[in-house]
């Protein structure tokens, strides 16, 4: 019984510390770093970068790549499919007051925005 009551005080003791203080903030950024460095250092041993692949993403860019034009699919294939650069095209080309987009027709446009 004795030993919870001593984990409980230093939980608590540690609660505050992180909460109240900046006594912790220096040795928490210090260990994030460290944790940073290994992962990059693990990445550059091994030479490889795991990719998580979606495979409804992966799905509907094949689906959407049937419809195009020539001049539409060379457009298309400069979208990076990084959920970054899906996020930033469709809040420019897509919604009710998005402007046309300078190569894809109207159609393909939705077509693009409702399978993205």
């Amino acid at each position: 019984m004795k030993g919870w009551i001593i984990l409980a005080l230093l939980a608590g003791a540690l609660y505050y510390l992180y909460t109240e203080t900046d006594k912790l903030d220096a040795p928490i950024a210090e260990a994030q770093t460290i944790i940073k460095d290994m992962k990059s250092k693990a990445q550059s041993i091994t030479g490889t970068q795991i990719i998580k692949i979606d495979q409804r993403l992966a799905k509907a860019r094949a689906e959407i790549l049937e419809r195009l034009s020539a001049s539409e699919l060379e457009e298309f294939n400069k979208i990076p499919f990084t959920p970054d650069a899906i996020a930033d095209f469709k809040d420019t080309y897509c919604g009710t007051k998005a402007p046309e987009h300078p190569v894809f027709s109207r159609d393909n446009l939705l077509y693009i925005c409702d399978h993205l």
